[in-house]
């Protein structure tokens, strides 16, 4: 056993023990280089990120659709004369500008917008993408990967290249949430399906899904749900899940992956950006783990409410893992309180964070941001330990860093 920690050393131990751990990132919206334009990198994507547009656009009498009008550049322009001139950014979507800025060795004092641009465009981009990874201390990232996309899928059928760094998730909330427009579109692909749920299209249906987890080499199946998801309300949905993508995750032996709890477009002006959060009922899920011993689960809610029920929940069903902190939970305050809790709770048994990343350089500042609150309360509960007499070795946070960022997540997978 290597050197036991001792309370005046327990920051410095913790803090390099994390940031050496190389992180698996179990949920992003990124995807690969071979996915072309779907890959999206640089100043203009960040600053038009949906969380720094609604940001902006509070700020100003600019109505949404002159917004929407204007180009990406001239969008990125107005978010940058907004936040970074005109205001200080100290929200976490703007701060994640600066952080990014900062580790990538730019001047974050500069004002002009284009500094940032000619930099982007000076870069190559296989290496750069090197760099990010390294920056970020990324093992690799999943992403979301919808077949009904007709751009995506493009990729998949003729020119996909594989990237051990990229792993793919199959996501499916078109068919789960809008099963009487999608299955047309499940049509057109070769399954004969139809909107009514017999016998002969539940088959058809589990195809679809074997295919393309088989093709992307999926490690789960996901969907983000609504607040009033329910597995007993005999929608599409609920059949669905129950009939197709249970039987096939428990036959592929990979986790269902539930985000639950968005209310999507509460103001459609704001395209992306108009999505909102509710407290959902746990009881669908309390329902699955305990009527399908045999599938694994993943699970994040949305909303804060729900954090508490869904931490307990998690220590009746080992076949449920809870995992980041989602979307408007993003933030340090809040991922500092639910880890906290989850910690006091299930101990080390859980998955602390995930990025949600949609625009590349997104991970350098959000795993920045997290490991540096999880760090926080790591130190915090060991000094506990250290107080009581309790020895704890460098070996022993090694291997709890290890474990939270991404040692977790694969064992479950092999289960």
């Amino acid at each position: 056993m290597r050197e036991i920690v001792n309370r005046e050393n327990i920051k410095e131990v913790v803090k390099k023990a994390i940031n050496s751990t190389y992180i698996t990132d179990i949920h992003t919206h990124l995807f690969s280089e071979c996915f072309g334009d779907l890959f999206l990198y640089g100043i203009d994507h960040l600053l038009t990120y949906h969380y720094l547009i609604a940001e902006a656009i509070r700020y100003t009498d600019m109505d949404y659709n002159s917004f929407f009008s204007m180009n990406k550049s001239q969008q990125a322009e107005f978010v940058w004369d907004t936040l970074f001139i005109k205001n200080t950014p100290v929200s976490e979507s703007a701060r994640s500008i600066i952080t990014i800025f900062n580790r990538l060795g730019l001047d974050v004092n500069v004002k002009d917008i284009n500094y940032y641009r000619n930099f982007f465009r000076s870069i190559n981009l296989s290496d750069y993408i090197d760099e990010v990874f390294e920056i970020a201390k990324l093992k690799c990232v999943v992403m979301t990967n919808d077949p009904l996309d007709d751009a995506e899928r493009k990729v998949w059928e003729n020119s996909y290249v594989e990237d051990e760094r990229f792993k793919a998730a199959l996501r499916l909330d078109r068919v789960l949430n809008s099963w009487e427009e999608s299955f047309t579109d499940i049509r057109k692909l070769g399954y004969n399906v139809g909107k009514d749920l017999c016998g002969p299209v539940i088959e058809e249906i589990q195809k679809f899904l074997t295919d393309y987890i088989e093709k992307m080499d999926a490690l789960y199946c996901a969907a983000s749900l609504p607040p009033d998801f329910s597995m007993t309300d005999g929608s599409y949905r609920a059949k669905i899940i129950e009939e197709c993508v249970l039987p096939v995750c428990k036959k592929k032996n990979i986790p269902f992956a539930l985000m639950i709890g968005v209310k999507r477009a509460v103001n459609p002006e704001l395209h992306l950006a108009g999505d909102s959060v509710k407290k959902a009922g746990i009881e669908s899920l309390e329902y699955l783990c305990s009527k399908h011993p045999g599938n694994k689960f993943l699970v994040t809610m949305l909303s804060l409410e729900n954090q508490q029920e869904l931490t307990v929940t998690a220590r009746k069903f080992k076949n449920l893992m809870i995992f980041g902190c989602w979307w408007f939970l993003n933030s340090p305050s809040l991922i500092e309180f639910i880890t906290n809790m989850r910690i006091e709770w299930l101990g080390n048994s859980f998955i602390p964070q995930h990025s949600d990343c949609r625009v590349f350089e997104q991970l350098i500042s959000k795993w920045e941001h997290s490991k540096k609150v999880i760090a926080g309360v790591l130190v915090n509960k060991y000094s506990d330990l250290i107080s009581e007499g309790y020895k704890i070795s460098v070996d022993e946070i090694e291997r709890d860093a290890n474990n939270l960022f991404g040692g977790n997540f694969w064992r479950f997978l092999e289960k």
